[in-house]
C-alpha cells in the first residue's frame, strides 16, 4: 500500500517551464509507458500561460472561448476529466503508480490517500486545508472551468477552493495529477498561494512538494531526472 511503513522507491521527474502540449505528452507517455514492473514516477513541473481542457469537453461549445482564443495555440487536453484549468502561474505534479499502491480503495478512497501529501505541503505553509466534502457550507458542483466547480476531494483553505486532482486508470496503473496556483503572475480562477498571504518561489514550492510525498509516503527517490522536455 501506498501508506505503508515499508520505503518505497520513486522515480523523480522534474520538466522546465513548458507549454501545455509538451507537459500532456510527457504526462500521457509516462503513464502510457508505466508497466507493474517499472519504478513508480513523481513528477513536478511549471508551465507557459496556457490552458488544459478535460477530455470529455469540446472547445467549440465552451462558454467565453472568444476570452480562451487569447492563448493562441499554447493549450491542451487532458487525458483525465474536469473542466477548463489556467495554467502560468502554478506549479503541477503527476503521478503513476501501480493499482496495487490502493489495493482495495474504491475511487474515492484512493484520492483521499494520495492528495494526503498535498495536504502535508499546505499544512508545512502554516495553512489548515479541509476537503470540500467535509465543509457543510460547500454544495458539491461541476463546471466547465476546473476552479468554479467542487469535486469531494477538491482542496480549500478558508473556505476557498486552491486545488484540484484527477485520476485515469487502466488494470494495472493509476495516473493522478493537480495543480497549486502559486501567485497572481497570470491569469487565473480560484485563490492563489498568494491570496493566502503566502509568499514563495516556484523553484522553493516544488522543492516542498518532492518533500512533502517524500515524507507522506515514506518515499526514497532512487533517480533525478532533471529538465526531462519531451519535443511535441
Amino acid at each position: 500500500m501506498l501508506n505503508s511503513a515499508t520505503k518505497k522507491t520513486f522515480a523523480l521527474v522534474t520538466s522546465p517551464r513548458s507549454s501545455a502540449k509538451d507537459n500532456m505528452l510527457i504526462d500521457k507517455e509516462l503513464f502510457d509507458g508505466f508497466k507493474s514492473s517499472n519504478v513508480p514516477t513523481f513528477r513536478v513541473y511549471e508551465w507557459e500561460p496556457s490552458f488544459t481542457y478535460g477530455i470529455s469537453q469540446k472547445l467549440e461549445s465552451i462558454e467565453n472561448l472568444e476570452y480562451l482564443k487569447a492563448f493562441h495555440d499554447n493549450h491542451a487536453q487532458r487525458m483525465t476529466g474536469g473542466g477548463i484549468l489556467f495554467h502560468g502561474n502554478d506549479i503541477s505534479y503527476s503521478l503513476v503508480i501501480p493499482t496495487s499502491y490502493v489495493k482495495n480503495l474504491s475511487v474515492k478512497e484512493s484520492y483521499e490517500l494520495i492528495c494526503g501529501f498535498l495536504m502535508e505541503f499546505y499544512k508545512e505553509l502554516g495553512l489548515e486545508p479541509i476537503y470540500a466534502k467535509d465543509l457543510d457550507t460547500i454544495e458539491l458542483s461541476k463546471s466547465e472551468y476546473c476552479q468554479e466547480g467542487y469535486e469531494p476531494y477538491d482542496i480549500l483553505i478558508n473556505g476557498k477552493k486552491v486545488g484540484g486532482n484527477a485520476q485515469r486508470r487502466t488494470k494495472d496503473t493509476i495516473f493522478q495529477h493537480g495543480s497549486i496556483s502559486i501567485d497572481n503572475s497570470t491569469y487565473s480562477m480560484g485563490s492563489s498561494l498568494e491570496d493566502l498571504g503566502v509568499k514563495i518561489s516556484f523553484e522553493e514550492a516544488k522543492e516542498l512538494l518532492v518533500k512533502a510525498f517524500a515524507k507522506t509516503f515514506n518515499i526514497v527517490y532512487e533517480q533525478q531526472n532533471r529538465d526531462i522536455l519531451y519535443a511535441s
